[in-house]
């Protein structure tokens, strides 16, 4: 069995909205998942194991990007460019979501296409991670002529992801709401497209379209990359319980918006974060800190609040075993600092002040995958493996 043991670490980062802060100073993981959190003596429990010194550094979740336009392996035809996930896992993400793999050249459009393409992508990168990442694709795009049968196909094929609704032929909610209810029936959960027109071949989605079609997931609800208005946004809100998407690549004034509402509803619970990049904005490898900075320096909320946001709230949401410090989750983890210069102590106070932490490591099931980050500033204070 496998062992790894994260110590001195100065502070730990649950990935829970409600109770962001843990007590400890120690981590380990064995056999893949968190066997035990508190105090240097566990240390004791676990003789040989490899250990890592955190040297005072805090230590999160591994960060969950909710909105990725993966196509096959760590290429997007889009930006055509290469690693694009390697250097998001250099930014501190473990996992990505796929929001629909739109950008595949020449991207298939009739029922049996669709599918096919879903299940490539959902079985290719389950049988190998880009440079470890946990990549969920295969997000299938609605497209006239799909059956329930269909959606049972595809889950019986690993698929459980509907990709944004809007991005294909499906548009309004007369046609989408009935594929939307059997794919809920068949245990996928569903994004919708939320905003102005982002594709050629993508629709205006407003507050009403998106309330009719009942997503899981409202995508980019401060646009992707264009907004609604935020009374549509208070709309969603207050009359729906989705869960709302604040993505980088969008608008940073409705992100904000947002998320004063729902902290002053005492909702954050109900915020995921993704970055809807590769896209025509680009490929952005620190969106997810990015906003997580945005959204702790600028919007009223905490750095462990926002880090929650980016990684226990989607976990919950799309029912990933990993985004949570607790025993028996994925051993997922993050360890970061304030960086060289920033006027922070700590991560916390640096993204509080704005500033891109210091990723000294990136841990995925146990295993370093990441030792110095490539793209954030250096750590004050490093990480090293004894």
């Amino acid at each position: 069995m496998s062992t790894l043991i994260i110590t001195n670490i100065g502070t730990i980062l649950s990935g829970k909205v409600e109770a962001p802060v843990l007590g400890g100073d120690t981590i380990v993981i064995a056999d893949k998942k968190i066997a035990a959190i508190g105090g240097a003596e566990l240390k004791d429990q676990y003789p040989g194991a490899p250990v890592v010194n955190a040297n005072g550094a805090t230590v999160t979740p591994g960060l969950i990007d909710s909105h990725a336009h993966t196509v096959i392996g760590d290429y997007t035809p889009r930006q055509k460019m290469i690693d694009f996930i390697d250097s998001s896992l250099h930014g501190g993400v473990t996992t990505m979501i796929s929001a629909g793999e739109a950008h595949m050249p020449g991207r298939p459009k009739d029922p049996a296409g669709v599918k096919a393409l879903a299940v490539l992508a959902s079985k290719s990168f389950y049988n190998q991670r880009p440079s470890g990442v946990k990549v969920h694709g295969g997000a299938v795009i609605l497209e006239p002529g799909l059956t329930e049968a269909d959606f049972a196909e595809l889950a019986q094929n690993g698929v459980w992801l509907v990709g944004e609704v809007g991005l294909g032929g499906i548009k309004k909610p007369a046609e989408a709401a009935p594929m939307v209810e059997w794919a809920k029936k068949h245990g996928f959960k569903v994004q919708m497209h939320c905003g102005g027109t982002s594709i050629p071949g993508s629709s205006t989605v407003t507050a009403e379209d998106v309330m009719l079609t009942k997503p899981t997931v409202v995508s980019h609800i401060n646009g992707g990359p264009t907004a609604i208005a935020p009374a549509e946004v208070d709309k969603i809100i207050e009359q729906t319980d989705f869960a709302l998407e604040i993505v980088q690549c969008g608008n940073p004034k409705v992100a904000d918006h947002v998320a004063r509402t729902m902290k002053a509803k005492g909702q954050l619970h109900r915020i995921i974060i993704g970055n809807d990049a590769p896209s025509g904005t680009g490929v952005i490898p620190l969106g997810i800190l990015r906003t997580v900075c945005q959204l702790a320096s600028l919007s009223g909320i905490s750095g462990p609040e926002a880090i929650a946001m980016a990684s226990g709230n989607t976990a919950r949401v799309y029912g990933l075993p990993t985004g949570v410090v607790e025993v028996g989750k994925e051993g997922d983890l993050v360890i970061m600092d304030a960086p060289l210069g920033s006027i922070g102590k700590d991560a916390v106070a640096a993204i509080e002040a704005g500033d891109i932490p210091g990723v000294s490591m990136v841990i995925v099931d146990g295993e370093i995958k990441v030792k110095t980050s490539r793209n954030t500033p250096p750590a004050q204070r490093a990480a090293k493996l004894l």
